[in-house]
């Protein structure tokens, strides 16, 4: 999944315009939160929302093993609150629903990888689609150039809602949970569509 990732450097559209072509598309918005990082993480909590701000999906998941002190220490979820949740395999068709016409997340690379590695040998990859990356358009955006690496510097997603002064309206969630970034990274999509610097 990582080489299918699409990234916007051999492209002609600048990322205002790949901002506001996410817009009118109306793609959903891709976040989850997991049990870590390792090829054993798992996903706890995936939140899918369209362009408009409407939630299509919000929902904790449950996984087949406790949840890391150091994970909830990030996310807060704890192994109480999936306890009754439904479990990947049950969320699974629905999320596929949601993200077949396309689907962008901050860092999709790491998004990417998570739903892959949660649903194991149950789907074909492909069956996730190509996703659009937002932090490399923010990078692209931003135009911060890493010599030592040849590429834009990749920020976190809260200083790059920072820097636009890009914090929507609907967030009201807990910071480092899937809804708010959901709606965090919708705030920088359309900070970007606008031309705000």
């Amino acid at each position: 999944m990582a080489d299918r990732i699409i990234y916007h450097s051999d492209r002609v559209e600048s990322p205002r315009e790949i901002a506001n072509r996410w817009i009118n598309k109306n793609i959903v918005i891709v976040d989850t939160e997991t049990t870590g990082l390792d090829r054993e993480a798992e996903i706890i909590e995936i939140s899918i929302i369209d362009c408009t701000g409407a939630i299509l999906l919000n929902t904790l998941i449950k996984p087949s093993k406790d949840i890391p002190a150091e994970a909830t220490e990030i996310h807060g979820i704890t192994d109480e609150m999936v306890e009754d949740a439904p479990s990947w395999k049950e969320m699974l068709p629905q999320v596929l629903e949601l993200i077949s016409h396309g689907w962008v997340a901050y860092n999709a690379k790491f998004d990417a990888r998570m739903l892959e590695q949660a649903s194991g040998s149950r789907v074909d990859p492909d069956y996730f689609g190509v996703p659009e990356c937002a932090m490399q358009l923010y990078a692209e955006y931003n135009g911060e150039w890493d010599k030592k690496r040849r590429k834009y510097k990749w920020k976190k997603l809260t200083d790059a809602a920072t820097s636009l002064d890009a914090w929507p309206e609907e967030i009201d969630e807990n910071p480092h949970r899937a809804l708010y970034d959901c709606y965090l990274t919708l705030g920088v999509i359309r900070s970007i569509a606008g031309g705000k610097k």
